[in-house]
């Protein structure tokens, strides 16, 4: 349990006033329980007729309190037995019981009523912390995850926390609150009971503990199934159109029905042993009742007992109710171990370093030019080393461009100077300044993408632009449009600017989304741009409109450009050829051609 009270430590403290109030109110829940049920011995002495004797009032001075709240009681029943009669004093009786018990039932409510913020919001700040923590994360964490993992957690696993950990809150909270004011009122009754009651429960919550852990790790094997099954789930989709080309459904249905089995079969087991605990429990407690009715009886009989009969029926009910809560804490302590494995899970995502951070004295551009420097730059992705030792200029306004072979390190390139990865030794500086000097929030301001799948989102075509710009105008944004070669198919679409282009723009041609890409960088007005291969997937005429808008956008700019079309590329200010993580040449076109090496044999591979 000790996972499941870091949990409280870490989420808890925003609602700790909630938690207070759930608190006094189980206080006095437990207490009106046990004053409600106490109304039950004078009505059982007197259905019975146990006690005759004769009572007097008592003041404080004449005994303890208890003593004198237990006479006064008794003398005021009998009042009404000699005044009214012994059918009212049973009716006056039965209608205090009822009263007791509707205060009970309605700070019982109260108690429910105050936890359930706390239980709603916690679950909100976890979502909110892992969605915050997957947007800090830097790229190299998820080409390590699957994606359907990461979802899978979001959803199932903080599901799980939800339905487990949060929902047992209140048990939590409730019942040990209960047990113990309990315990208190029985020692009061008789000790003897009670220390032979509480030898018996701890025996029956080993029991429970050793089936709870077994639990836990069953669930944990559930949830990263589960994290599988989201997996293939998300593959299937974005991979159905070469699923169907291939003829490949019977072997991607064979997949997910293998792995929808073994989810199946760890499903079973776990819900199987949850379903274990409330008859475990239920039988323990009643081998617990009959051990204590065994042993309670037998001092009764014997005479060494200090309660009369009724005095024994009123414990028996109290340790009754201890009965139901320890049940309920049982069933919580099931639920929780099953949630703190997805809390386990969770936490992969929460506790994940992030190696891209700011630094402590961050340095700041105010007036930027735009020269950047690769120095010695070397990378790799664990131990595959894709760049070696290559050093670069590009001078402010200037358009540079790498060309060569697929694999030869052209977009670790352009990814390293965002900081989208660190290097591993030397360094890239933008106006002799480090990028690792600089805040990642300020480099990246300085910077405008447009890759070569347009990533755009399931929004209009308005808020697609101006993703990423505060306070963009209408005007700007019909500017940005026109210059991108965009706003003749943005006006003449059903709603114009407020129109959805669907998931990752499907209503729209390749070459539409590459220009909506291209008016989102044109807005920014970045002064550094990198432009990964954006007219590569494109026709002959998609391919002249959207170069058309790139010459608008590169005009003044520093440029890393990353092509395969060499035709896109002839006016470059310097052409670098990279071939197995190195710049082997680099020049303007012509020279290239001249050198008659890597680039011209790349030229003539696209003429034929």
């Amino acid at each position: 349990m000790n996972e499941f009270f870091k949990i409280l430590r870490r989420f808890v403290p925003p609602y700790k006033k909630y938690l207070i109030l759930n608190i006094i109110f189980n206080i006095l829940a437990a207490i009106l329980t046990l004053f409600s049920f106490a109304i039950i011995i004078p009505i059982l002495e007197m259905l019975f007729q146990i006690k005759e004797a004769s009572y007097t009032y008592m003041t404080l001075a004449d005994g303890s309190f208890k003593d004198v709240v237990i006479n006064n009681f008794y003398y005021y029943t009998q009042v009404v037995i000699d005044e009214w009669g012994a059918s009212y004093a049973l009716a006056g009786l039965a209608a205090l019981l009822i009263f007791m018990t509707f205060l009970k039932t309605g700070v019982t409510y109260l108690s429910l009523y105050f936890i359930v913020p706390m239980r709603s919001g916690i679950v909100r700040d976890i979502r909110n912390y892992v969605y915050d923590k997957i947007t800090t994360l830097p790229i190299s964490f998820f080409t390590s995850e699957r994606k359907g993992d990461v979802m899978a957690r979001m959803s199932g696993d903080v599901t799980e926390i939800e339905n487990s950990i949060m929902a047992s809150l209140d048990m939590m909270f409730k019942n040990p609150v209960m047990i113990i004011v309990c315990l208190g009122m029985m020692i009061t009754i008789s000790w003897q009971l009670t220390v032979f009651v509480l030898i018996l429960l701890p025996l029956a919550g080993i029991v429970m503990g050793r089936v709870g852990k077994k639990l836990k790790r069953k669930s944990l094997e559930g949830q990263q199934q589960w994290g599988t099954l989201m997996s293939n789930i998300e593959e299937t989709l974005g991979g159905l159109r070469i699923i169907k080309a291939f003829n490949a459904e019977g072997k991607v249905k064979d997949r997910f029905h293998r792995e929808n089995d073994t989810f199946f079969n760890i499903s079973n087991k776990v819900s199987r042993r949850q379903s274990l605990a409330h008859p475990m429990s239920e039988f323990l407690g009643t081998v617990a009742i009959s051990i204590v009715l065994w042993f309670g009886g037998a001092l009764i009989l014997s005479g060494s007992s200090s309660i009369n009969a009724a005095s024994f029926i009123y414990y028996m009910v109290i340790f009754y109710s201890i009965i139901n809560p320890a049940k309920d804490l049982t069933k919580a302590m099931y639920s929780i171990q099953k949630g703190l494995a997805s809390m386990e899970r969770v936490d992969k995502i929460l506790n994940a370093d992030n190696p891209i951070k700011d630094p402590a004295s961050p340095k700041e551009i105010t007036q930027l030019k735009g020269d950047i420097c690769y120095k010695n730059v070397t990378f790799s992705y664990g131990t595959n080393t894709v760049i070696h030792d290559v050093s670069l200029n590009i001078p402010a306004g200037a358009t540079i461009a790498l060309v060569g072979q697929s694999g030869s390190g052209k977009s670790t390139m352009a990814d390293l100077l965002p900081r989208f990865y660190d290097v591993d030794s030397g360094s890239i500086s933008i106006d002799g300044i480090d990028v690792r000097d600089l805040r990642v929030h300020d480099l990246r301001g300085f910077m405008g993408n447009v890759n070569q799948e347009a990533i755009l989102f399931n929004d209009t075509f308005y808020n697609n632009i101006t993703f990423g710009v505060k306070n963009a105008t209408m005007e700007q944004v019909i500017e940005a449009a026109r210059i991108a070669n965009a706003l003749e198919f943005i006006e003449s679409s059903e709603d114009g600017f407020n129109t959805n282009i669907g998931d990752r723009g499907c209503k729209l041609s390749g070459g539409q989304r590459q220009r909506l890409s291209i008016a989102r960088a044109i807005l920014k007005n970045p002064p550094i741009l990198i432009l990964d291969e954006a007219t590569s997937a494109l026709d002959s005429e998609s391919e002249h409109l959207v170069q058309e808008a790139l010459d608008r956008l590169m005009k003044d700019r520093t440029t890393l450009v990353i092509a395969h079309r060499l035709s896109t590329i002839k006016n470059a200010s310097m052409i670098c050829v990279m071939h197995e993580g190195r710049i082997v040449e680099s020049g303007t076109h012509d020279e290239l051609i001249a050198l008659n090496r890597y680039y011209k044999r790349l030229v003539d591979m696209q003429k034929f």
